[in-house]
């Protein structure tokens, strides 16, 4: 079969990606190995703040391809992490992934994360496929319409003026994309995941329920 079922990883096609792709720590990067060939970086969680030559190797990678994907929880952590390496990294060098925020435990710990939110190692496999196959050297190639833009933020009253940060929330909720995220930020993950004409249909969504 090609990708991956419902059922989990099973009979997978692998996924061969030349980017980097960054992660928080070992779960997550064994977990994408069950499906990517390819180079998978751990931050180590916050231990990235203090080992300046792995900052550095992430931004002479970058350079010297295509750039780096980050793939950090969708948490307040994984959020803190990312701003640091997206700090140190040319933005058109970074692929922003997000997981979607849900809501239990990964079987290996005691407890939950502080915010109870699943991490990169928790998701199911059909979602990080779905995430990362864009990437994949022999993705198909899919029919998309124009890119999502600035303008098109400020026509939908997602930036610029007052509430448009709740309006964005909503965007997010309604893509399994965490809440807060800045109108760049969100505007990256979206041109990953979908195009114009999906981002008008989901605004029609959330305009005709405002009021309720």
């Amino acid at each position: 079969m090609t990708g991956l079922n419902d059922a989990g990883s099973g009979d997978v096609k692998k996924l061969y990606i030349s980017r980097p792709i960054i992660v928080e720590g070992k779960f997550d990067r064994e977990r994408l190995s069950r499906f990517v060939v390819g180079t998978i970086i751990t931050t180590d969680g916050f231990a990235i703040f203090n080992r300046r030559e792995k900052l550095a190797l992430i931004r002479r990678m970058a350079d010297a391809g295509d750039g780096i994907i980050i793939l950090t929880d969708s948490d307040g952590a994984g959020g803190v992490i990312r701003s640091y390496i997206t700090s140190a990294v040319p933005k058109e060098k970074i692929a922003q992934l997000y997981i979607p925020r849900v809501k239990g435990k990964e079987k290996r710990k005691k407890n939950p994360s502080r915010e109870g939110t699943l991490g990169v190692e928790g998701i199911d496999d059909v979602t990080l496929y779905r995430l990362l196959l864009p990437f994949s050297s022999d993705a198909p190639k899919r029919a998309r319409g124009r890119d999502i833009t600035k303008a098109d933020f400020y026509a939908h009253a997602m930036s610029g003026c007052e509430g448009a940060e709740k309006k964005r929330d909503r965007l997010a909720a309604e893509l399994g994309l965490p809440s807060g995220m800045t109108p760049n930020a969100l505007l990256s993950a979206l041109n990953v995941i979908s195009d114009a004409d999906e981002f008008e249909k989901i605004i029609g969504r959330i305009d005709g329920v405002k009021n309720d």
